[in-house]
């Protein structure tokens, strides 16, 4: 545990840096770091600053960075340029140098797949592409001019003595022709202009917020969320009426069928109460999925809640990442509970077998997507390749926090000894399914099921994508937390209304089911990379490539995991509802009563209440309609004493009982 709280403050503290330390005095050199350069289109396909052959120093220093920071791809290193606080500088020198035909090389490489530079200056990010590809008026790409950009220009606002905003602007003349590979002479320049403002320093990060709320920005996401309550409405509206309608009826049904003759076969979701809470196949890996799933809802949920405080501002460097290995390492006992604790109720016996594939349930395929994508980044020498020594830290997370804490609450949840709770007893042998049309199995139902979810949130995800996968920034947090919100009502009620359906089709093996369904949005999302990457993005290579469909095949596996543990969450509570409110058939059997108490029973014959014998023959007459011959036979033949006892003025009375 104190090894997770201190990288957590390491993260904070190194991605904050201290707000109330950012005051200079004239003349003071202002920390300027340059992060990295790579293609503008690939965000994941990072290279360090110094790998292209600008001014390098003699000792490069690096600036050490946090968790979050590292797993983000930043490798921060002293730019080769100084920048007193206050001090304007025109045309300054950085360094005269002489560019091999590789270097020329690089760079014209570098230029033609619009290479951007990345850094930060008093923790202010600022970008600059590093030259200029002439296309105009050329088809044929070999026909090109490259050009280098040698001088740069920061303009700097500042408030008394602190650094409120800065701006990068190229100075259009000074560029190096980089076309051919030939040798060249180059010299780098900078100049630096300093200007006050009236800002102030709370306020500096506004310009970075202000891209992700402008009015048009903010119509669309009101546009997504009206369009998804509008759904969620229609949706909510639509399965509300129709299932009140037919469980209302269902219910009068039933009702009039226990008053009616006992012999009246049953038929729909009640003709399967014996077999309804019948416990699903491969119990173990159900158990476990629904343990991952309630551990991921739990960190969606805390993530959340530090967005809407404002712990993940704008360039805030690895701030998010820091929070997802902490808070997940935290909450795997959230895992642990969850699936021992329904294992146990589903009449498991090898729980630590259990509570084990709980823990590699999506760390296992998180881990060998992660050493794929990090042995393609080291054959590329990227800076999203990991160093070792991050690769331990991680490793030591989840052997000291996240793998104890999953123990621990596998031990809690099977000392619970909770019960399942079913509301019908099972009976001893399984019903056999009737045979389905093809719409009612599994893969239709899962395309249904994901499709209505789905479009409740697809707007929203462009900007998602955007963001995680471009240089947009995303802050508007509030409103991805109602899309959430939707999208969890969308799923819980478009699950609920497939299990009754399947329920009423007399299937009742719904556990499976309700959980693919509830999760087959995460399929979905998988479906909608595949339309980003070709028709919404410029991404190519690779390294980005794997990158892209690597990393958001685990974020939708999350997903999956987690909306089929919220589907078959709410179809278990309805279930249990429904089935709850319904009254068992009476038995012709005696009821049941208490071992001990229970009178012993008599061996004498049943006996009925002594009728008259006019009284019997009318009764028996009337409901088994039999001849009056073959009745007054079987009569004599039982009670021949009785038979005596008739007079003469009850048959006259009665000439329908006179032989």
């Amino acid at each position: 545990m104190s090894v997770v709280l201190l990288l957590l403050c390491l993260g904070v503290t190194g991605v904050r840096s201290g707000a109330s330390d950012h005051r200079y005095k004239p003349d003071e050199t202002v920390p300027l770091y340059a992060n990295k350069v790579g293609p503008f289109h690939n965000p994941s396909e990072t290279y360090r600053y110094f790998d292209l052959p600008f001014c390098t120093p003699e000792h490069v220093k690096e600036k050490r960075e946090a968790l979050g920071e590292v797993l983000n791809g930043d490798r921060l290193v002293e730019a080769p340029y100084k920048l007193e606080f206050r001090v304007d500088h025109e045309s300054k020198s950085v360094c005269r140098k002489k560019l091999s035909k590789e270097d020329v090389a690089k760079f014209r490489g570098a230029v033609a797949k619009d290479y951007y530079i990345q850094m930060y200056f008093d923790d202010l990010p600022l970008w600059g592409f590093i030259g200029k590809a002439d296309k105009e008026g050329k088809s044929d790409p070999s026909e090109y001019k490259y050009f280098l950009y040698r001088h740069i220009h920061f303009e700097v606002l500042y408030n008394n003595d602190r650094v409120i905003e800065i701006n990068v602007q190229i100075v259009p003349a000074a560029v190096v022709d980089v076309t051919e590979d030939r040798e060249v002479e180059v010299e780098f320049l900078y100049s630096t202009k300093w200007k006050e403002t009236v800002i102030p320093f709370e306020r500096r990060m506004e310009k970075y917020s202000k891209s992700s709320s402008l009015p048009h920005h903010l119509e669309v996401h009101w546009f997504s969320i009206i369009n998804s309550c509008v759904t969620v409405l229609l949706l909510t509206g639509f399965l509300a009426t129709i299932l009140m309608r037919v469980l209302k009826n269902d219910f009068i049904k039933y009702a009039h069928d226990e008053e009616s003759a006992e012999d009246q076969e049953e038929s729909g979701w009640k003709y399967i109460h014996g077999d309804v809470f019948r416990f699903p196949k491969h119990k173990s890996l159900f158990a476990a999925c629904l343990g991952t799933g309630t551990q991921l809802f739990a960190l969606t949920i805390f993530i959340f809640i530090l967005a809407l405080v404002g712990v993940f501002y704008p360039y805030n460097r690895g701030a998010l990442f820091t929070a997802l290995v902490v808070i997940y390492a935290l909450t795997s006992g959230i895992a642990g509970y969850t699936a021992t604790c329904f294992y146990l109720q589903l009449e498991g016996t090898n729980w630590v077998r259990n509570l084990l594939l709980t823990g590699c349930l999506y760390c296992g395929p998180l881990f060998l997507t992660f050493c794929f994508l990090n042995t393609v980044a080291i054959v590329y020498s990227a800076t999203a390749a990991l160093p070792f020594g991050t690769i331990l830290v991680i490793l030591l997370i989840w052997t000291l926090v996240t793998f104890p804490l999953l123990v621990l609450g596998g031990v809690a949840g099977k000392n619970s000894k909770a019960d399942f709770q079913a509301p019908c007893r099972t009976t001893k042998y399984p019903r056999e399914v009737p045979p389905m049309p093809w719409y009612r199995h599994s893969i239709p139902q899962m395309a249904m099921a994901g499709f209505l979810p789905f479009s409740a949130i697809y707007i929203e995800l462009y900007y998602i994508f955007a963001s995680v996968w471009g240089h947009r920034i995303y802050t508007i947090y509030s409103i991805l937390f109602i899309v959430f919100i939707i999208l969890l009502i969308v799923t819980a009620f478009i699950t609920v209304a497939l299990t009754y359906f399947q329920l009423a089709a007399e299937d009742h093996e719904w556990w499976w089911r309700a959980y693919l369904c509830g999760g087959s949005t995460g399929i979905f999302v998988y479906g909608y990379c595949l339309y980003y990457y070709h028709a919404r993005s410029d991404m190519s290579g690779f390294m980005q490539t794997s990158f892209f469909f690597g990393y958001m095949a685990c974020i939708c596996y999350a997903f999956f995991l987690l909306l089929g543990m919220v589907g078959f969450r709410s179809s278990l509570l309805f279930v249990r509802h429904i089935y709850k409110s319904i009254k068992p058939k009476p038995s012709r059997r005696s009821p049941k009563t208490h071992p001990v108490l229970a009178p012993k029973p008599s061996r004498r014959p049943k006996t009925h209440r002594r009728l008259r014998p006019r009284e019997l023959l009318l009764s028996l007459a009337k409901t088994k309609k039999t001849p009056h011959l073959l009745l007054l036979s079987r009569f004599s033949a039982l009670h021949p004493s009785l038979l005596g006892s008739l007079s003469l003025a009850d048959s006259e009375a009665s000439p329908r009982l006179s032989c």
